[in-house]
């Protein structure tokens, strides 16, 4: 009884108290004398308490969606005879149903509190995830793939929304560079993880390679039943904040979102849905996340065709994730310090297309895998730059985690390209030069969005000047998101 007292006690909605610490913000306007010291103070004190469990969070989402690349090469291939096409068949049935789901998912998360909401759908992945040890044919890991997407879906977009809810735009992209990051540690620790785990071959009348599904499943459920008590859902309900940060954190984020609207209503969906802007930021982002699944589900595979054996394969993929790592965390930090986002995705892409055409045209064994650990360092950094990038030309907030959701999910339909594309080895040309032309669309499509941004930025400039308009009327343009006069677009 008294449990049940306490979480109607927590059950407050967002726009509540957003309103309540405006108020206070506004009562208190004349006495908060905030300084930059305590401003950086008051966002390290948010990193502390909320990048660390997420990035753990989807460390675990990308290891377990993933880990089919290494399961392939501990035997699963020979052990559920994949022959032909059917390995590339389980890769791509995952991003079907994963796509389909991102956008209900936001919009959940955005009417359920997330510290339910994201913590619920790991519990169901995990689960998943675990019981695809007892996999054994071709259909069964089908139909696994197929939940395992639908359970995942909303983790990677809710995680990037979430984090939009607490940071300002200019402040966004280092924080999803430090969530992102996750994935390349996945990356890193699947090979190694599954070089120990696959050692387990027998035990309980178990391959290695479902060890791997079993041991990294429960993994998951565990930190996702952590997740209920230590996820926190908004810096207005956020306990470690004082009322004093609370106000200085929500000072913050009005300024940022120039008084756009926070509560739900369908016409925001509906604007996001018909923003041209929106499918130029999916274009982008599926330019980049074919080479980062491609990365992801056949690096061991070419590695072991360079002529290494298949532990020691496992070992060397960890090099590759590990330079991707610490280039997309610099990046994210120095996208955000100058308030860039377009040059960093261009520069990033072109990095990445030198690493491709070295494995294109290379076949000596270290040359082309050092190829394979430019493309990595290149286009992973790409990826948290251009999601705080949709996310900020995105005004008001269901706008925003639409925006996102559509971005992430129709952008994760490229994994289905990137199943289907390493199919001839032991070069790979075909798929090295899909990558290819992908990473070119990229770098001419940002081209594009920031020379619109930038007209668009001028034309709503022009027009404050011609009318009069300044912050003190942001009420009348509230629901308007992009189209606002006073709304301005990062470059």
């Amino acid at each position: 009884m008294a449990s049940n007292h306490s979480f109607e006690k927590e059950k407050i909605t967002y726009e509540d108290t957003v309103t309540r610490i405006e108020e206070a913000s506004r009562d208190g306007e004349a006495a908060l004398d905030i300084t930059d010291a305590e401003r950086n103070r008051v966002l390290r004190k948010m990193d502390w308490h909320l990048l660390p469990f997420v990035s753990l969070l989807y460390l675990l989402s990308f290891l377990d969606r993933a880990n089919i690349g290494n399961a392939k090469i501990a035997g699963m291939a020979v052990d559920a005879k994949l022959d032909g096409l059917k390995y590339n068949i389980i890769a791509a049935v995952f991003f079907v149903p994963y796509a389909l789901a991102e956008i209900p998912s936001n919009i959940c998360l955005k009417l359920f509190r997330p510290s339910i909401w994201i913590p619920s759908i790991m519990v169901a992945w995990g689960i998943v995830m675990t019981l695809m040890c007892l996999c054994k044919t071709f259909e069964h890991l089908i139909a696994a793939r197929v939940f395992l997407g639908l359970a995942e879906a909303g983790l990677f977009p809710g995680v990037t929304f979430y984090l939009s809810l607490w940071y300002r735009r200019q402040d966004v992209a280092k924080r999803i560079a430090i969530f992102f990051s996750a994935a390349t540690i996945a990356g890193a620790f699947g090979g190694l993880l599954a070089y120990g785990i696959e050692h387990m071959e027998g035990i309980a009348g178990l391959h290695g390679w479902q060890w791997i599904f079993c041991l990294e499943g429960i993994a998951t459920v565990l930190a996702a039943f952590m997740a209920y008590f230590f996820m926190h859902d908004y810096p207005t309900t956020a306990k470690f904040l004082t009322e004093r940060e609370k106000q200085i954190v929500m000072g913050m984020l009005k300024e940022d979102t120039q008084g756009q609207a926070t509560h739900y209503d369908r016409k925001f969906v509906w604007q996001a849905l018909t923003d041209y802007k929106s499918y130029v930021q999916v274009g982008i982002y599926t330019g980049v996340l074919i080479p980062v699944y491609a990365i992801a589900l056949f690096t061991p595979t070419i590695v072991n065709q360079l002529g290494f054996s298949a532990a020691k394969a496992q070992l060397l993929t960890v090099p590759v994730f590990v330079a991707g790592c610490f280039t997309t965390i610099a990046v994210g930090v120095y996208s955000d310090k100058v308030n860039l986002r377009g040059p960093f995705i261009i520069g990033g892409a072109f990095i990445s297309l030198i690493g491709y055409i070295i494995l294109y045209t290379q076949s000596r064994p270290g040359v082309a895998y050092a190829g394979a650990v430019i493309a990595a360092m290149g286009v992973f950094p790409t990826v948290p730059v251009d999601l705080a990038w949709a996310g900020a030309a995105a005004g008001g907030d269901v706008r925003k985690g639409v925006t996102i959701a559509m971005v992430i999910g129709i952008g994760n339909l490229g994994g289905i390209c990137s199943s289907f594309i390493y199919i001839k080895p032991p070069r790979f040309l075909a798929g090295h030069g899909t990558i290819m032309g992908w990473l070119s669309l990229t770098i001419l499509l940002t081209l594009f969005a920031m020379w619109d941004y930038d007209r668009l930025n001028k034309k709503k400039a022009a027009q404050c000047q011609r009318e009069g308009i300044d912050e003190s009327r942001s009420g009348e343009y509230a629901n308007l998101g992009n189209e606002s006069p006073l709304f301005r677009y990062t470059i």
